[in-house]
């Protein structure tokens, strides 16, 4: 027995799932703390069962808490970016391209120090210890409490990033420490900012987690607490604290996964309605296909994993309007149930179309029999059109996929999509960004350069994927049901002794106590 929730910016949905049973499920509109949205939806959940609470074994929640904290630029602690790699990387200081907002928002500081390596392992430069026991002064002194440490080509050799936290914690006792080889890949500005992203959300990390705890707790519930990953995968509590950079893209992976879960399909694309955006992307092996390019985060470039996902303005919430005629891209986001026309409310949404169109029944239909069928058939002619469109933009063949439409406004979705395919609207879909959070496995992965050396790439391979299944294993999968779902081998010409980057990622069933 398992409980899994999704916060989105519109609705809070939560599924109660005996195995892969889904035995009860509710959809709420999230509430301004979120914490309490979650609290009423568990309770809710509950309450329409003949289930008590103690029965529950593992609850997984999808929050869009840290995300939002970046892309509103509060709540976010005093950060300092140490980078190693002096004499080199001089040109472009920590947080060079990123918006003044941001900066001022963090009251970022950067400093520069020598050390790093070479891509061959050599060092760049010794690293200095007075040199960092003078940054560490100056961070003590203007009460920073955050650091993000970065060094060239830590994802080769982490030496420098590990020394530099060892004389860090001793001058710094308490300071939360984030070393850019455990969060980021290769590419040294976009990992470093990643790291920054997460040193800054550490205090909020503690703040989220512990509530999110007394949520579930205070409903009765006595099971472990999971927050689900980037990559459709899960992470505990202390995890989730060390590394909430880790979730930021967890909403539309929780519907993906719960797309390739309800339709039994593990190679299509997916189309996931909300009330404020439509997310599309792709599947492969069950699993969303991952960005192979630096991501932006409100404005700032990463490369930390994240699903390859386009977004569009469309959900349920959506404004219309007839001049100039448009759809989106603003919404009235969780106040849909006072904005929308069919609530009372004075702003003509996609959910008033949907109903004036008979495609859906909520609310009161009389409050927009006046609104013209031209108009209505405009409206849905433009959101099938943009909704095919960004299809056509992450699929990789010209071969008609199947398509699976999720969510609470997917309802909006036509049932083909010109030169695409057939679209599947699968039971619970309302909910399925919930159930993928229900239903998550534990993920293990290993990504760095290796030099393979003649007739040793098989051996090579065999050393990476075991290490991943040993990952996923130590973060809590059960041995036996670990898969590899994904390899990726890439060599790199330009550097010498047969360098190739090696990406496996394994998953597996996560082993709860009975």
């Amino acid at each position: 027995m398992r409980i899994g929730i999704d916060v989105g910016g519109t609705n809070t949905d939560a599924v109660l799932m005996d195995g892969d049973r889904v035995c009860a499920h509710t959809k709420i509109a999230t509430t301004e703390d979120v914490t309490t949205g979650i609290a009423e939806a568990v309770k809710t959940l509950l309450s329409g069962t003949q289930y008590e609470p103690s029965a529950i074994q593992g609850v997984m929640i999808g929050t869009t808490h840290f995300i939002n904290a970046i892309v509103e630029g509060n709540r976010l602690a005093p950060t300092a970016a140490i980078r190693l790699g002096l004499p080199a990387t001089a040109a472009l200081p920590p947080m060079s391209s990123w918006p003044e907002r941001l900066v001022r928002a963090i009251d970022g500081r950067a400093y520069m120090c020598h050390g790093g390596h070479e891509i061959d392992g050599r060092r760049i430069a010794p690293m200095n210890c007075d040199e960092l026991a003078r940054v560490a002064e100056e961070i003590a002194a203007q009460g920073v409490r955050s650091i993000a440490i970065s060094s060239v080509y830590s994802p080769v050799n982490e030496e420098c990033e590990r020394e530099a936290a060892e004389i860090l914690k001793e001058l710094l006792p308490g300071a939360s420490l984030s070393l850019s080889h455990e969060i980021g890949r290769m590419g040294l500005l976009e990992r470093e900012n990643a790291t920054i992203i997460n040193a800054c959300l550490s205090e909020l990390a503690d703040h989220i987690c512990r509530g999110l705890a007394e949520a579930v707790s205070g409903a009765g519930i006595d099971a472990p607490l999971f927050l689900s990953q980037n990559d459709g995968t899960l992470m505990d509590v202390d995890y989730a604290r060390r590394y909430p950079v880790a979730t930021f893209a967890s909403g539309p992976t929780n519907s993906m996964r719960g797309a390739a879960f309800l339709s039994g399909l593990r190679d299509c694309a997916v189309v996931d309605v909300g009330g404020t955006t439509t997310d599309v992307g792709m599947l492969r092996n069950g699993f969303p296909h991952e960005a192979s390019t630096e991501v932006s985060v409100s404005g700032i470039r990463t490369n930390f994993r994240m699903p390859d996902v386009l977004s569009i303005g469309i959900g349920g919430g959506s404004r219309i309007r007839s001049e100039p005629f448009g759809v989106g891209p603003d919404s009235v986001g969780y106040r849909l149930t006072e904005k929308a026309l069919v609530f009372g409310g004075d702003t003509l949404t996609c959910t008033d179309i949907a109903v004036a169109a008979g495609i859906a029944d909520i609310g009161d239909r009389s409050l927009v029999r006046h609104l013209d069928r031209t108009f209505i058939d405009a409206v849905l002619q433009r959101i099938s059109e943009d909704m095919t469109n960004v299809v056509d933009r992450v699929r990789t063949s010209s071969e008609p996929i199947a398509v699976v439409a999720v969510g609470g406004g997917s309802i909006l979705v036509p049932e083909s999509l010109p030169g695409v395919g057939e679209v599947r609207r699968p039971e619970f879909f309302a909910t399925a960004n919930a159930i993928g959070a229900a239903i998550a496995q534990v993920g293990g992965e290993v990504d760095r350069m290796y030099s393979i050396q003649p007739g040793q790439r098989d051996a090579v391979l065999d050393d990476a994927k075991q290490e991943a299944v040993d990952k996923a294993v130590s973060a809590g999968a059960s041995r036996s049901s670990v898969q590899i779902v994904d390899v990726d081998e890439v060599p790199l010409a330009y550097l010498p002794g047969n360098a190739t980057r090696i990406r496996v990622k394994a998953v597996g069933d996560l082993v709860l106590a009975r």
